[in-house]
């Protein structure tokens, strides 16, 4: 037999503390323990500059006592620093408060999938920091082979293998274990003595699925002359395209405003867009948003949630429409309904609520053919700060990108605001045609019509 993987070295200390913490008095429980490693090594100047490794594992526990909980963490896996810290767990959980909504997942909701074989979240390709200090060079040198480009600075490669185990007390026992590889450089360009800033970044699960180095370095060489002689542009109203290097952060404002915490607690500004499982018309019907925690190779994907609930395809916005909140046991408790399997597990925490690889589904149109379509607007390719008020859904973001004239691409803008309401800009989204998995949210380039911009 070969060595036993990360995830099933986790088995016994996780079941230690689960039977610690029922001997100490805990009604139920959950463990959760969490081993990676990495490497990653900068380059600058075609020298090393930076290497960094590290490796460990650390332990999560979760007690229940009635309807009060408490979670502690550590990484010390001795016999005897188990006990201890699942004793002061559950000495913690008899002083907290009562939650009237804690407590483990349905029983019924269970996972039966509780690996992830089939999902090729590992790659067996594993890289030296000699192999990952040759990568970072050539993804500098090719940032510095583009015309304008004066300098790169943080040229890394990386590479890291993590894994988890997640066991209750009632049952439920799973883990899997997934790697990463990564590359990435920030390129600096120079004309006239005024100086641009940009850069490009590659991750993916299987180190086959990455760009290469000259791709990468190539992408944030040509970004940064791209900007050179940017300025603001004249305010107004107009069509505000966002690109998709940046379009996936209006789909995250879509999920935190359906996170069941915050439809439970009030501070959502789509808080009463779902009644009797009836959603209101968010989107135009083309628009579809999906979250699909079985992606193979996904960066998002798992097999389970953060309580072992099975997890599925969810159509969150079918045909323009929201579905359904985003939904962990115990928000699913506060509203009255089942938990969706968007639970998610830290050491040290209650299970919070988030998605796995969700993406906003490709239009039939080109991004040329939504320029045209813009006609005098602009196309947004970086943003800064964004501003969001969760409770009114008032938007505003500081961005960069290109100017658009006539329905073409003209100059470079910088140091403008956009603002709108998100309401308003999800009822006028068109979606282009370019969409890519490159991310654990993706979306398209996306027209907007009637943002509000701020410039000179």
């Amino acid at each position: 037999m070969g060595e036993a993987l990360p995830e099933e070295r986790l088995e016994e200390p996780l079941a230690a503390l689960i039977r610690h913490a029922r001997e100490a008095g805990a009604d139920a429980a959950d463990a959760i323990g969490v081993y990676g490693r990495s490497s990653g090594v900068a380059v600058r100047g075609g020298e090393l500059e930076d290497i960094d490794n590290s490796e460990g594992s650390d332990i999560g526990l979760r007690v229940l006592i009635g309807r009060r909980q408490a979670c502690v963490s550590g990484s010390d896996l001795s016999s005897a620093a188990l006990q201890r810290l699942a004793e002061r767990a559950v000495a913690m959980a008899k002083l907290a408060p009562e939650d009237p909504y804690c407590g483990l997942a349905p029983a019924d909701r269970l996972s039966e999938r509780t690996h992830a074989d089939g999902l090729e979240l590992a790659d067996a390709t594993q890289l030296s920091p000699e192999q990952l200090k040759a990568r970072a060079l050539e993804v500098e040198a090719a940032a510095l082979s583009v015309p304008g480009v004066r300098q790169a600075e943080g040229a890394q490669a990386s590479f890291s293998v993590s894994s988890v185990r997640l066991m209750t007390s009632h049952g439920f026992d799973g883990g899997y274990s997934s790697t990463r590889h990564g590359l990435s450089v920030s390129a600096l360009a120079e004309q006239d003595g005024a100086m641009e800033r940009d850069y490009d970044y590659g991750s993916t699960r299987w180190m086959a699925d990455l760009r290469t180095p000259e791709d990468i370095g190539r992408k944030a060489g040509e970004r940064a002359v791209r900007r050179l002689g940017s300025a603001p542009m004249s305010s107004g109203a107009m069509p505000i395209i966002f690109s998709r290097r940046v379009s996936g952060s209006l789909v995250g404002a879509l999920l935190g405003a359906i996170n069941g915490a915050a439809v439970a607690r009030g501070v959502s500004f789509l808080k009463d867009a779902l009644k009797d499982g009836v959603g209101d018309q968010l989107f135009p019907k083309v628009v579809q948003i999906i979250d699909d925690p079985l992606r193979v190779r996904g960066l998002g994907t798992r097999p389970f949630d953060g309580e072992g609930v099975a997890t599925d395809i969810t159509n969150i916005i079918e045909n323009g429409q929201l579905t359904t909140w985003l939904l962990n046991s115990s928000a699913a408790r506060q509203l009255g309904l089942q938990t969706t399997g968007h639970a998610a597990r830290g050491l040290s925490s209650p299970p919070g609520i988030s998605t796995s690889n969700v993406h906003l589904s490709a239009g039939v149109e080109s991004l040329d053919a939504l320029i045209a379509k813009a006609g005098n607007g602009m196309l947004v390719r970086e943003m800064f700060g964004p501003s969001l008020n969760p409770t009114t859904g008032d938007y505003s973001v500081g961005c960069s990108g290109t100017e658009i004239r006539g329905g073409q691409l003209a100059g470079p803008v910088s140091e403008v605001t956009i603002a709108g309401n998100l309401r308003d800009m999800f009822a006028s989204l068109e979606a282009a045609d370019d969409l890519h998995f490159e991310h654990e949210v993706n979306a398209p380039s996306v027209l907007l019509g009637g943002m509000t911009l701020a410039g000179k």
